[in-house]
């Protein structure tokens, strides 16, 4: 592990793999360094791939108040550390955030998103989001980090079964810790204010080469979004991985950001 240092002073801990031209990996809600460590391994002969804890989770800091800005900031003290420019890779949330840090303007020179969870306008996911946003700020004010954890599960349609049965599981305590950052995903979705909607305004700012992956296993509606995704960014072009679901597997995924970087 490497540290490197935000705009605002704020410790974020880096994960350095293989050689070649750089990739940073941002990942999505209750994701760390180490859940981008199999795609890292994967793609290191070729590459130099960061993952790092954003800001409140891992061995990184996290200094208040926070803003998307503070994590753009973040980001750009990674691509700094990998040498001053680098493509990124995003996945769901992190596809977001990275969407946002290239659309201010950061020396990002190609973007690869998995299914960036923004919703389509004038959908009832956008009610739904933006009252997530509202229950999970207050569960988090009240402490319910637990509550909070369940909350953004069942959103995501883990069923209550299983939830009941991961907080008795050892690996509980560990996402509880996590469980701050999830204000911090909402935020960069967007779901408050927007509740979470596509950002057509924002992608068309976004001109440098980028590919949109989904998975064909996927809800339709996260597909249909990766799609129109891709639609609005001026150099965008859109991938199914066939079989594939959220839960995307490094080894099917790897081969195509590799063919993407290498084009």
């Amino acid at each position: 592990m490497e540290t490197t240092h935000s705009k605002d002073g704020t410790r974020i801990a880096v994960e350095r793999t293989g050689a070649g031209p750089a990739l940073v990996h941002v990942g999505g809600a209750l994701n760390d360094r180490g859940s981008g460590a199999a795609l890292a391994g994967l793609l290191a002969p070729h590459h130099t791939v960061l993952t790092y804890d954003r800001r409140g989770r891992g061995d990184s800091g996290d200094t208040p108040p926070y803003a998307v800005e503070r994590e753009i900031e973040d980001l750009a003290a990674v691509i700094e550390a990998a040498g001053g420019s680098a493509a990124v890779y995003g996945m769901s949330s992190g596809a977001a955030l990275a969407l946002r840090a290239a659309a201010h303007g950061l020396p990002i020179t190609r973007l690869a998103l998995f299914e960036p969870p923004f919703n389509p306008a004038h959908d009832e996911r956008i009610t739904h989001a933006r009252g997530y946003s509202t229950e999970l700020t207050g569960l988090l004010a009240d402490g319910r980090r637990g509550d909070a954890l369940a909350l953004f599960m069942t959103t995501v349609g883990m069923p209550e079964e299983m939830i009941r049965q991961m907080r008795g599981a050892p690996m509980w305590p560990a996402l509880e810790a996590l469980a701050p950052t999830l204000a911090y995903d909402s935020a960069v979705m967007d779901d408050a204010a927007t509740g979470g909607v596509l950002p057509e305004d924002l992608l068309g700012r976004v001109t440098v080469p980028a590919l949109v992956l989904d998975g064909g296993d996927s809800p339709s509606w996260m597909r249909d979004i990766a799609r129109l995704t891709a639609a609005h960014l001026p150099a965008g072009t859109h991938r199914t991985l066939e079989g594939q679901t959220h839960d995307v597997d490094p080894a099917v995924l790897a081969p195509a950001l590799a063919e993407f970087l290498s084009s």
